[in-house]
Order: C-alpha cells, then structure tokens, then sequence
C-alpha cells in the first residue's frame, strides 16, 4: 500500500512540473512585454531629388527573441505615387535590438505648396505588443520656388509722357537682385510689437518664374518668435526723390497680416525717425482685405510723429483675389496717391507743419509683418501661410 501511495505521489509531481514548464528540456517562453513605436518624421522635399524618410520604429523592454511587425504606408493630404512612394512589408528586429527603420522615398518637386502629410502604420507584431496607435507622421514641406501666379488685375505702362524711367525691378530670373535689395533680419517687435521674426530665407521670400518677387509669412518658430516672414529694402542702394512710383502686387488677408510697401528717408541714420520721414505707399490691415491706406508721418527728432493720410475701398472683389497697381505720384509741393489710376487722397506741402522731410532722397520697404500695435494679432480665423506677391515696381522721372 505505501509503495503505491509512493509511485502516484512521484507521477502527480511529474505531471505538475511539466504543466508548469519545468522541465530541462523547456525553452523560455516568448516574452511579450515589449512595446513598440514608430517616431514622426517632418523634412524639406528637394526640388528634384528624391528624399528618403526615415522612420524609426523603437522597442521599449527589448526582447530577448526576434520581434516581426508589418507596416504600411497610408495617405494623408500626401498621396501614394504624386507626393511619397508606397511602402509595404515586414520588419524584423533582432533580439535585444533597440530598433530598426523603415525609409518611405518621397518625390522631389520644386512647387511652393502648403505642408502635407502621410502615415506609417504597424501591425501584427510578434514576441511585442503595439505601444497607442503605433502610427508615425511624414510632414513633407514643399518650399520650393515655383508658384503658380494668376496674373488677373490692372496693369499700367512702361512709359508715360513727360517722364523718364529712372529704375524698375520686374522681379525676372529666379533669385532676388541684391544690388538693388536688402534683406533686414530680427524678431524684436520693430516698434509695433510685432510678432514675426524677419529672415532671408526662402521659406520667406523668392523670386518665382513668371516674374514675381513673393514674401511670405508663416507660423514657424524662430526664436522666441511664434511666426516668420521677410522685409526687403532698397536702402543704401536704391533711392529717389520725387516722380512717379507703380508698384503691381497682389496682397495678402487676414486678421494680424500687415503687408506694406513704404519708404523711409535715405538720412535715417543721422536723422531718426520720424524726423527723416516716413512715406507709406500702400497699407493693408489683413481682416479688411478690401481697404488700403496710404499716409506720410513725420516730426522732430525725439519728438512724436504726426500723420495725414488717406484711405480706398475697392468697390468690389479686394486685394487678395487680383493684382492691383499702387502709384504714388510726388512733387515739390504735394503728394498724391492712387489705385488702379484712381486717385484718393492728396497731401499739400502746405499740411506739413514744421520739420519738412520729403524733399530729400527716399528708399524702399517692402514687407509683410504679423500682430502689432495697428492690426492687432492673428486669432483662430487666420490662415498662414500668407503672401504678397509683387510684380514689378517702376520709379519714373
């Protein structure tokens, strides 16, 4: 009897250290505690040249066996064979390996377009588990220098009666002239509390075939600063007193967008502001995108400045949808000022009081700024990127 009692207790041992795996002969069974994820990804697409994205795909707890996971491709606003090429398959990660990648090829284009974006998925791992969604980002930032401009609007002349041109810049060839042009840089506010940081990048501004100078402002962080854009000046190179100014350009919109084309007097340096003069052209506050105004200021040095101007409303359309020619005509005793040869406002010599700057040499200012003091700053109604896009500018004697 104790001899049988001995034989079922060494089998219901046996029994119970194989269910629990044991034995000698056991191998570990696969671990299933690895996670795994896959990063973002955001790049400039090339003009031409193919662009390799590389996604990398990360084990948190490594595994001591081979971890396999498919993956695919997926569209966003980015599409499969126009913007990136397809990507299928299985991935393997070796034991104890911290990662591997997974390259997606996405097309060059030298098109300025708005950003887009596709996805990396995984599924289906073994010997790990998928960590949230297990889905990576592909940001494609298109800031090439082709743009497709509709040329739609007013234009005026080469020549007029009476007058000479004394310069002009069509804005031909594929890069900005910097023996008539300066690109100033900087994000402290420029007197207004503005928002943007200037650049010369061509994210911000570019010379696009068909013959347009393009300054652009973006929301992107430089700095400290929440957006970006460009301010162009002739100073130093470039200047005039009186005659007769065109300037085509087509204008952005928005609430916070403040596009300008202005002048300054050329004596800035040794005379400040306001007393060396301030001649603005066109101004545009982005959430009326159908009204521009056009103003002088000036004053004593240290002093304030005061202004006279005018104002336009555009009796239909505005001046985002089509091009539009701001002339500014300037005389020894007066200063009048028109859009699409419709003039609406005329400021006398006799209206300056005091200090007169504007019979000394002036240069140009072209830029789009974002927030201050005037327009205010932009809120969830404002759409960036936003250009101004300028054709020609023609100064006639």
């Amino acid at each position: 009897m104790m001899k049988d009692f001995k034989i079922l207790a060494f089998l219901a041992m046996s029994v119970l250290l194989f269910s629990c795996g044991k034995t000698k002969d056991d191998k570990p069974a696969p671990q299933t505690n690895s996670l795994l994820s896959v990063t973002d990804v955001k790049m400039e697409r090339a003009n031409k040249d193919k662009v390799l994205f590389h996604f990398v795909v990360n084990v948190e707890n490594l595994s001591s066996n081979p971890i396999t996971v498919n993956y695919t491709t997926v569209d966003g606003t980015a599409k499969a064979g126009i913007d990136y090429v397809t990507r299928t398959g299985s991935l393997t990660i070796a034991a104890n390996q911290s990662g591997s990648v997974i390259d997606v090829e996405v097309t060059g284009d030298s098109t300025r377009m708005e950003d887009k974006i596709f996805y990396v998925q995984l599924s289906n791992p073994v010997n790990a588990k998928l960590f949230g969604a297990a889905k990576g980002t592909g940001t494609i930032m298109s800031n090439g220098t082709w743009l497709s401009v509709d040329n739609t609007g007013y234009s005026t002349p080469v020549s007029y009666p009476g007058y000479s041109l004394k310069w002009s810049d069509e804005f031909d060839g594929n890069k900005l002239n910097t023996t008539s042009w300066n690109y100033e840089s900087g994000g402290g506010g420029w007197g207004n509390n503005e928002l943007q940081n200037y650049t010369s990048s061509p994210k911000n501004s570019f010379v696009t075939s068909g013959g347009y100078l393009v300054i652009e402002a973006r929301k992107e962080t430089i700095g400290t600063n929440q957006y970006s854009s460009a301010r162009l000046t002739t100073y130093g190179k470039k200047d005039f007193t009186y005659g007769r100014i065109d300037i085509r350009a087509k204008l952005p919109k928005g609430q916070g967008v403040w596009p300008a084309l202005w002048m300054l007097g050329r004596n800035i340096g040794t005379t400040p502001w306001p007393a060396s003069g301030e001649i603005d052209i066109m101004e545009l506050l982005g959430h009326q995108p159908n009204k521009t105004y056009g103003t002088i200021h000036w004053g004593n040095v240290g002093g304030q400045s005061t202004h006279i101007g005018g104002e336009y409303i555009l009796p239909a359309a505005d001046f985002y949808s089509t091009f539009h020619v701001f002339t500014f005509l300037w005389t020894s005793d007066k200063m009048e000022w028109y859009i699409d040869d419709v003039k609406f406002y005329t400021a006398n010599k006799s209206q300056v009081t005091g200090n007169y700057p504007f019979d000394k040499p002036f240069f140009f200012i072209f830029n789009v700024a974002v927030g201050g003091n005037w327009p205010g700053n932009p809120d969830a109604t404002t759409v960036l990127p936003q250009r101004m896009i300028v054709d020609y500018i023609r100064v006639f004697q």
